[in-house]
Formats: structure tokens, C-alpha cells, sequence
């Protein structure tokens, strides 16, 4: 999440002062992502520093500073908006990498593993569909934003049934171990994306 960004397009509405950002950037996203009145204040600076925001002028540091968004500003708000997020490199997720990790942990059950995540990940759907069903009711904002969580909850449903499913399979066909991975380092491997190489080689 782009606190820079979306600073930059609420003052794209007009000048606003510090404290009014951080409640409508609340409102404004659900109030799904609390944010630090520092954190607003930080970015704040580093935007005016970069030539995309500037202050009113009164030289008053604190809640009541206005600020107002420069052409520069717009620009780098439009561009924003434009363009894609990278994707092409899956984020670092515990949850994955604890299961990885369990698949080679001689005492793990690594299908108690995945039922707990299971169960946990589901109470919170439950929860979110109760806030979206109670309080969500005409906020436009917040029932997008608790769509994509539910929408994230449920890819990560999903992905732990079919991890299941291919550890049970792999269960059937023989159990892979720390030494069998260790005796294939010399077989024939399928080679990796461009994009993966390229990070493996700037490491």
C-alpha cells in the first residue's frame, strides 16, 4: 500500500491540512489500514522535500499545516495510477514457507499443519463477512476493501487445499525427504523464469 500515493491523491481534491489526511485516508479506505498521524506527517515532508506536495506557508509544524499538491505532484498521482504493481515475484509468505518447512520436520504433521492455517484463515473470512454484512452496509469504500481481503482469504483456502491434496498424492508415490531432494541436485531441471534467474543472479 502506497501511503505516498494515496496523500497525493486526496490533495489532488484540494489543500488539506495533516489531520484531515490521516481521517480521510481512513474513511476513504474503510478504515481497513489505520494510519500513524507520525507516519502522515513523515511522508508529508518527504513529499514537499520532492517537489510533489507544498505547505501553506505558515512554517507551523502539526495537525493544523496545510498542504497543497504541486503539478509535479500530479503528474507522479497520474503515473501512479498507471501503472501495474510488480507481481512478476511471489511475495515471501510465512504461511507458504511454513508448510514447506514442515514437509522436512521429522515430527511435523504436516497435514495438522495445513488444518490449523486452514481453520484460522476461515474464522477470519467469517469475521470480515460479518463486519461487510453489519457495518459495511452503503460504505463503498469499505465493502471493496473487505471484498479483496475475503477474495486474498480465500486464494490462500484454496492453495492450502490443493498444497493437501499434493502432499497426500506425494504421500502415495513415497515420501520426499531432505536426502531425496539432496540426490536429485544432479538430475535435469526445467529452467527457471527470466525474471527468476535475474534475481538469482544479483544475489
Amino acid at each position: 500500500m502506497s501511503v505516498r500515493h494515496a496523500l497525493l491523491a486526496l490533495l489532488s481534491e484540494g489543500p488539506k491540512y495533516g489531520l484531515q489526511l490521516r481521517e480521510e485516508f481512513e474513511a476513504r479506505t474503510g478504515e481497513v489500514w489505520p494510519l500513524n498521524g507520525g507516519q502522515v506527517y513523515t511522508t508529508l515532508q518527504r513529499l514537499e522535500r520532492d517537489g510533489l506536495v507544498e505547505s501553506d506557508g505558515s512554517g507551523e509544524e502539526g495537525p493544523q499545516k496545510g498542504f497543497l499538491i504541486t503539478a509535479e505532484g500530479e503528474q507522479e498521482l497520474a503515473r501512479w495510477l498507471r501503472t501495474p504493481p510488480d507481481l512478476s515475484s511471489p511475495p515471501r509468505d510465512e504461511l507458504v514457507m511454513k508448510v514447506l518447512v514442515a514437509l522436512y520436520v521429522p515430527s511435523a504433521d504436516v497435514h495438522a499443519v495445513i488444518q490449523a492455517h486452514r481453520r484460522y484463515v476461515v474464522e477470519l473470512m467469517q469475521q470480515w463477512t460479518r463486519i461487510k454484512e453489519y457495518d459495511a452496509e452503503g460504505d463503498l469504500s469499505m465493502s471493496l476493501a473487505i471484498d479483496a481481503e475475503l477474495f486474498r482469504l480465500d486464494s490462500v483456502v484454496r492453495w492450502l487445499d490443493a498444497a493437501e491434496a499434493r502432499v497426500s498424492r506425494a504421500a502415495t508415490e513415497g515420501a520426499t525427504t531432505w536426502a531425496d531432494q539432496a540426490s536429485r541436485t544432479n538430475e535435469t531441471r526445467a529452467p527457471l523464469p527470466r525474471h527468476r534467474r535475474e534475481m538469482r543472479e544479483r544475489r
